[in-house]
């Protein structure tokens, strides 16, 4: 049997960025293009190969207006104008795939200069729109941007279908504009299984990635900006017994945590729980929102079936929204609601997502509807079942609930969703509902979570539907390929986000991986672990991963050792099963290929990373530097 360890050592995308713009920058001084006769940067930050930057300089100050001309008509033209200078560069953005884009750059007296620019295909992964009903009058410029739920690539979409903004960057849940322009988004960069990433990152729609903000518990699902510029962000204690129950305030300048709330301070874990829970995964936080009228944090967990309001400020629960069933008579009587209204068509939700905190403080989410009960007994087939938007109205002093909107039960399963989703508030009656998680196999809705299934078996077909009604007409609805965490309805342009040159900052810091204290017995060998178990150590400046296959039940176990220093990191071979999957991104497709990831912090020195299979203890040949 052969042997074989691979390894790379890589920058830090923020890194191998900077040192692009330091060549192109090199480019334009040594150039000295002209209006006439621009620079042009295809794909300058090396993520989005649907953009670009013009380069030149003038005289005098003038304002340039870029035109992307549209592949059919003017109707499709994306146009923005830049602020006065003399030192121009300019973001192109909107380009379609595999074409000559025409691109007009004018002035204000009137000249123009025209210059085309050429794209390549794009990947293999990336999903395609299969039908779209709106019309340019109603979503113009604008775009869909969709989130990954897979290996899919986060994707932007414009009114005919066209594919015209691309990361190929897997970064991972929401993204969301904040305030100066820029996005806010989940890192690509893997830390734990599922789909833990090590922290948020914000760019810009050319990819530049202005700073990635590292925690400790990582990064999942979602955040929010608040007035000030600090961030609320879904994260956990690694070093505790259960995930994705923690929310911290993290300081926009230096990625410092500057508060936190714990919801096993406020809620029991083992009541109320929906039929994905389990002890590990108890609550299982996918969305957060702050409502600045009643200061007070927002907060879905899927499985609880509930989403909970507790204080800003000392953390206490407000109320809990959802299905009284199975929690204890004296929380019921307290935190929960009674409804109201019309009853014959009020439903509770269920494994819900997206929580949203109307301008009236009514409540909207996306309601998966997963199992629609919580007695097992009454539990409901997919097929048979039906997700939604809906919309909320909660009074806080009668403790009252009213169900006054909802759009997508009567679709049924063609639009049932297990799994991610969101909605979203525009204006009174005007509301987008996105069911990301559509999963049929041979013509019904799958009892599987989308990302546990394969679009290439036969039989399986994987969808994302995105619907934009207002005062119930339908006026937008998108359907592709694949499953899609999240829609955001942008346009490319922001008034606030011209580009900005200089390094990107990489803040916060991962944790301390956890250590084993013993190492078992193993005859050590200078020899390399057989190529079966294609091992990969992928390295980077602030920490490492380790990539092997084994077989279930094997002793594994990875070691790094210096003069005498040893640290041991213990690589569960057992088999996992998650009850949520809302990123597959991190998913291998032989369940016995397994990584790990170890962050250097705490470790100081250059160290040979060793491996124990069973009672061997091969050699890696890998030097693994930490400083």
């Amino acid at each position: 049997m052969s042997t074989k360890v691979r390894y790379i050592n890589q920058d830090h995308i923020i890194d191998r960025q900077h040192q692009s713009e330091q060549e192109f920058l090199t480019r334009l001084a040594d150039a000295k293009p002209t209006f006439e006769q621009p620079q042009v940067e295809v794909n300058p930050y090396l993520i989005n190969p649907l953009c670009a930057l013009v380069l030149f300089r003038t005289e005098t100050e003038v304002a340039p207006t870029v035109t992307v001309c549209g592949k059919r008509n003017e109707r499709e033209d994306i146009s923005h104008s830049f602020p006065a200078a003399t030192k121009h560069l300019l973001p192109v953005l909107g380009l379609y795939e595999n074409f000559t884009n025409k691109v007009v750059i004018s002035l204000p007296d009137g000249r123009s200069t025209t210059i085309d620019i050429t794209t390549g295909p794009l990947p293999e992964e990336v999903c395609r729109c299969l039908n779209i009903h709106t019309s340019a009058d109603y979503l113009g410029t604008n775009i869909m941007f969709l989130t990954p739920a897979g290996k899919n690539l986060p994707t932007g979409y414009d009114y005919r279908g066209d594919i015209r903004w691309l990361l190929t960057e897997n970064t991972m849940f929401d993204i969301k504009r904040v305030a100066n322009g820029n996005i806010i988004t989940g890192s690509s960069r893997f830390c734990h299984m599922p789909y833990n990433a090590t922290g948020l990152i914000e760019l810009n729609l050319l990819g530049k990635i202005y700073k990635e903000y590292r925690l400790p518990g990582n990064y999942h699902h979602d955040h929010f900006e608040m007035e000030d510029g600090n961030l609320l962000a879904l994260t956990q204690d690694f070093s505790r017994d259960t995930v994705e129950d923690m929310c911290v305030l993290l300081d926009r300048n230096t990625g410092e945590i500057l508060k936190s709330w714990d919801y096993r301070d406020v809620l029991p874990m083992d009541v109320g729980g929906s039929g994905s829970q389990d002890a590990h995964d108890w609550f299982h936080n996918n969305a957060v929102w702050y409502d600045k009228k009643t200061n007070s944090i927002v907060l879905s967990g899927r499985h609880q079936d509930g989403v909970i309001s507790i204080d800003y400020d000392s953390g206490a629960l407000n109320w809990i929204l959802g299905d009284p069933e199975g929690w204890p008579q004296e929380m019921v009587d307290k935190y929960f609601f009674t409804p109201v209204g019309d009853l014959a068509n009020f439903d509770w939700q269920y494994e819900q997502h997206a929580c949203v905190v109307c301008p009236d403080g009514d409540i909207m989410m996306f309601d998966n509807g997963q199992y629609r009960a919580k007695n097992k007994e009454n539990y409901i087939k997919n097929r048979e079942n039906f997700s939604r938007g809906v919309r909320y109205r909660i009074d806080t002093e009668k403790m009252e609930i009213e169900q006054i909107w909802q759009y997508g039960k009567e679709r049924g399963q063609d639009f049932f969703s297990p799994y991610i989703c969101n909605v979203e508030y525009y204006d009174e009656g005007h509301y987008m509902i996105h069911s990301g998680g559509i999963g049929f196999e041979n013509g019904y809705a799958s009892d599987s979570l989308g990302a546990f299934l394969d679009m290439k078996t036969p039989g399986v077909e994987l969808r994302s539907v995105t619907v934009e009604e207002k005062d119930g007409v339908v006026l937008y609805e998108l359907e592709t390929e694949g499953n899609f965490y999240r829609a955001e309805k942008l346009p490319l342009y922001h008034d606030g986000a011209n580009l900005e040159l200089g390094a990107g900052k990489l803040l916060g810091s991962l944790e301390v991986t956890e250590e084993f204290d013993t190492e078992p017995e193993a005859e050590e060998v200078m020899e390399l672990p057989e190529s079966w178990h294609n091992v990969f150590i992928e390295e980077d400046v602030d920490r490492f991963v380790f990539h092997g296959r084994f077989e279930r039940g094997s002793l594994v176990m990875l070691c790094l050792e210096n003069k005498g220093e040893s640290h041991r990191y213990f690589i569960n071979t057992a088999a996992v099963w998650s009850l949520a999957m809302c990123s597959g991104a991190f998913l291998e497709k032989d369940d016995r290929d397994i990584k790990i990831h170890v962050s250097k912090r705490g470790l100081s020195g250059v160290f040979q990373a060793k491996l124990i299979i069973n009672d061997k203890k091969f050699q890696t040949g890998v030097s693994i530097i930490c400083q």
